[in-house]
């Protein structure tokens, strides 16, 4: 019998943030030079286009998921 098109949720990688992360540092490192917070800068970049907006799409997630798992303890 053939698996469904939907996969379950348990077969997400355990480490996908750090699979994630392809220029460890870069955001923080453009962040630095316009004089701002990462996520500040991470704000105002989100809906762009290309890397720098991925970069900064993936900062917001990554500081929700922490969130979410700092109220959990």
């Amino acid at each position: 019998m053939a698996k469904t098109a939907t996969a379950s949720r348990s077969s997400k990688p355990k480490k996908w943030m750090q699979k994630a992360v392809k220029r460890l540092g870069a955001l923080t490192a453009k962040a630095k030079r316009a004089g701002m917070s990462v996520q500040a800068y991470a704000q105002k970049h989100k809906h762009d286009s290309g890397v720098t907006g991925e970069e900064a799409r993936f900062a917001v997630t990554a500081k929700k998921v922490a969130k979410k798992r700092k109220g959990k303890r």
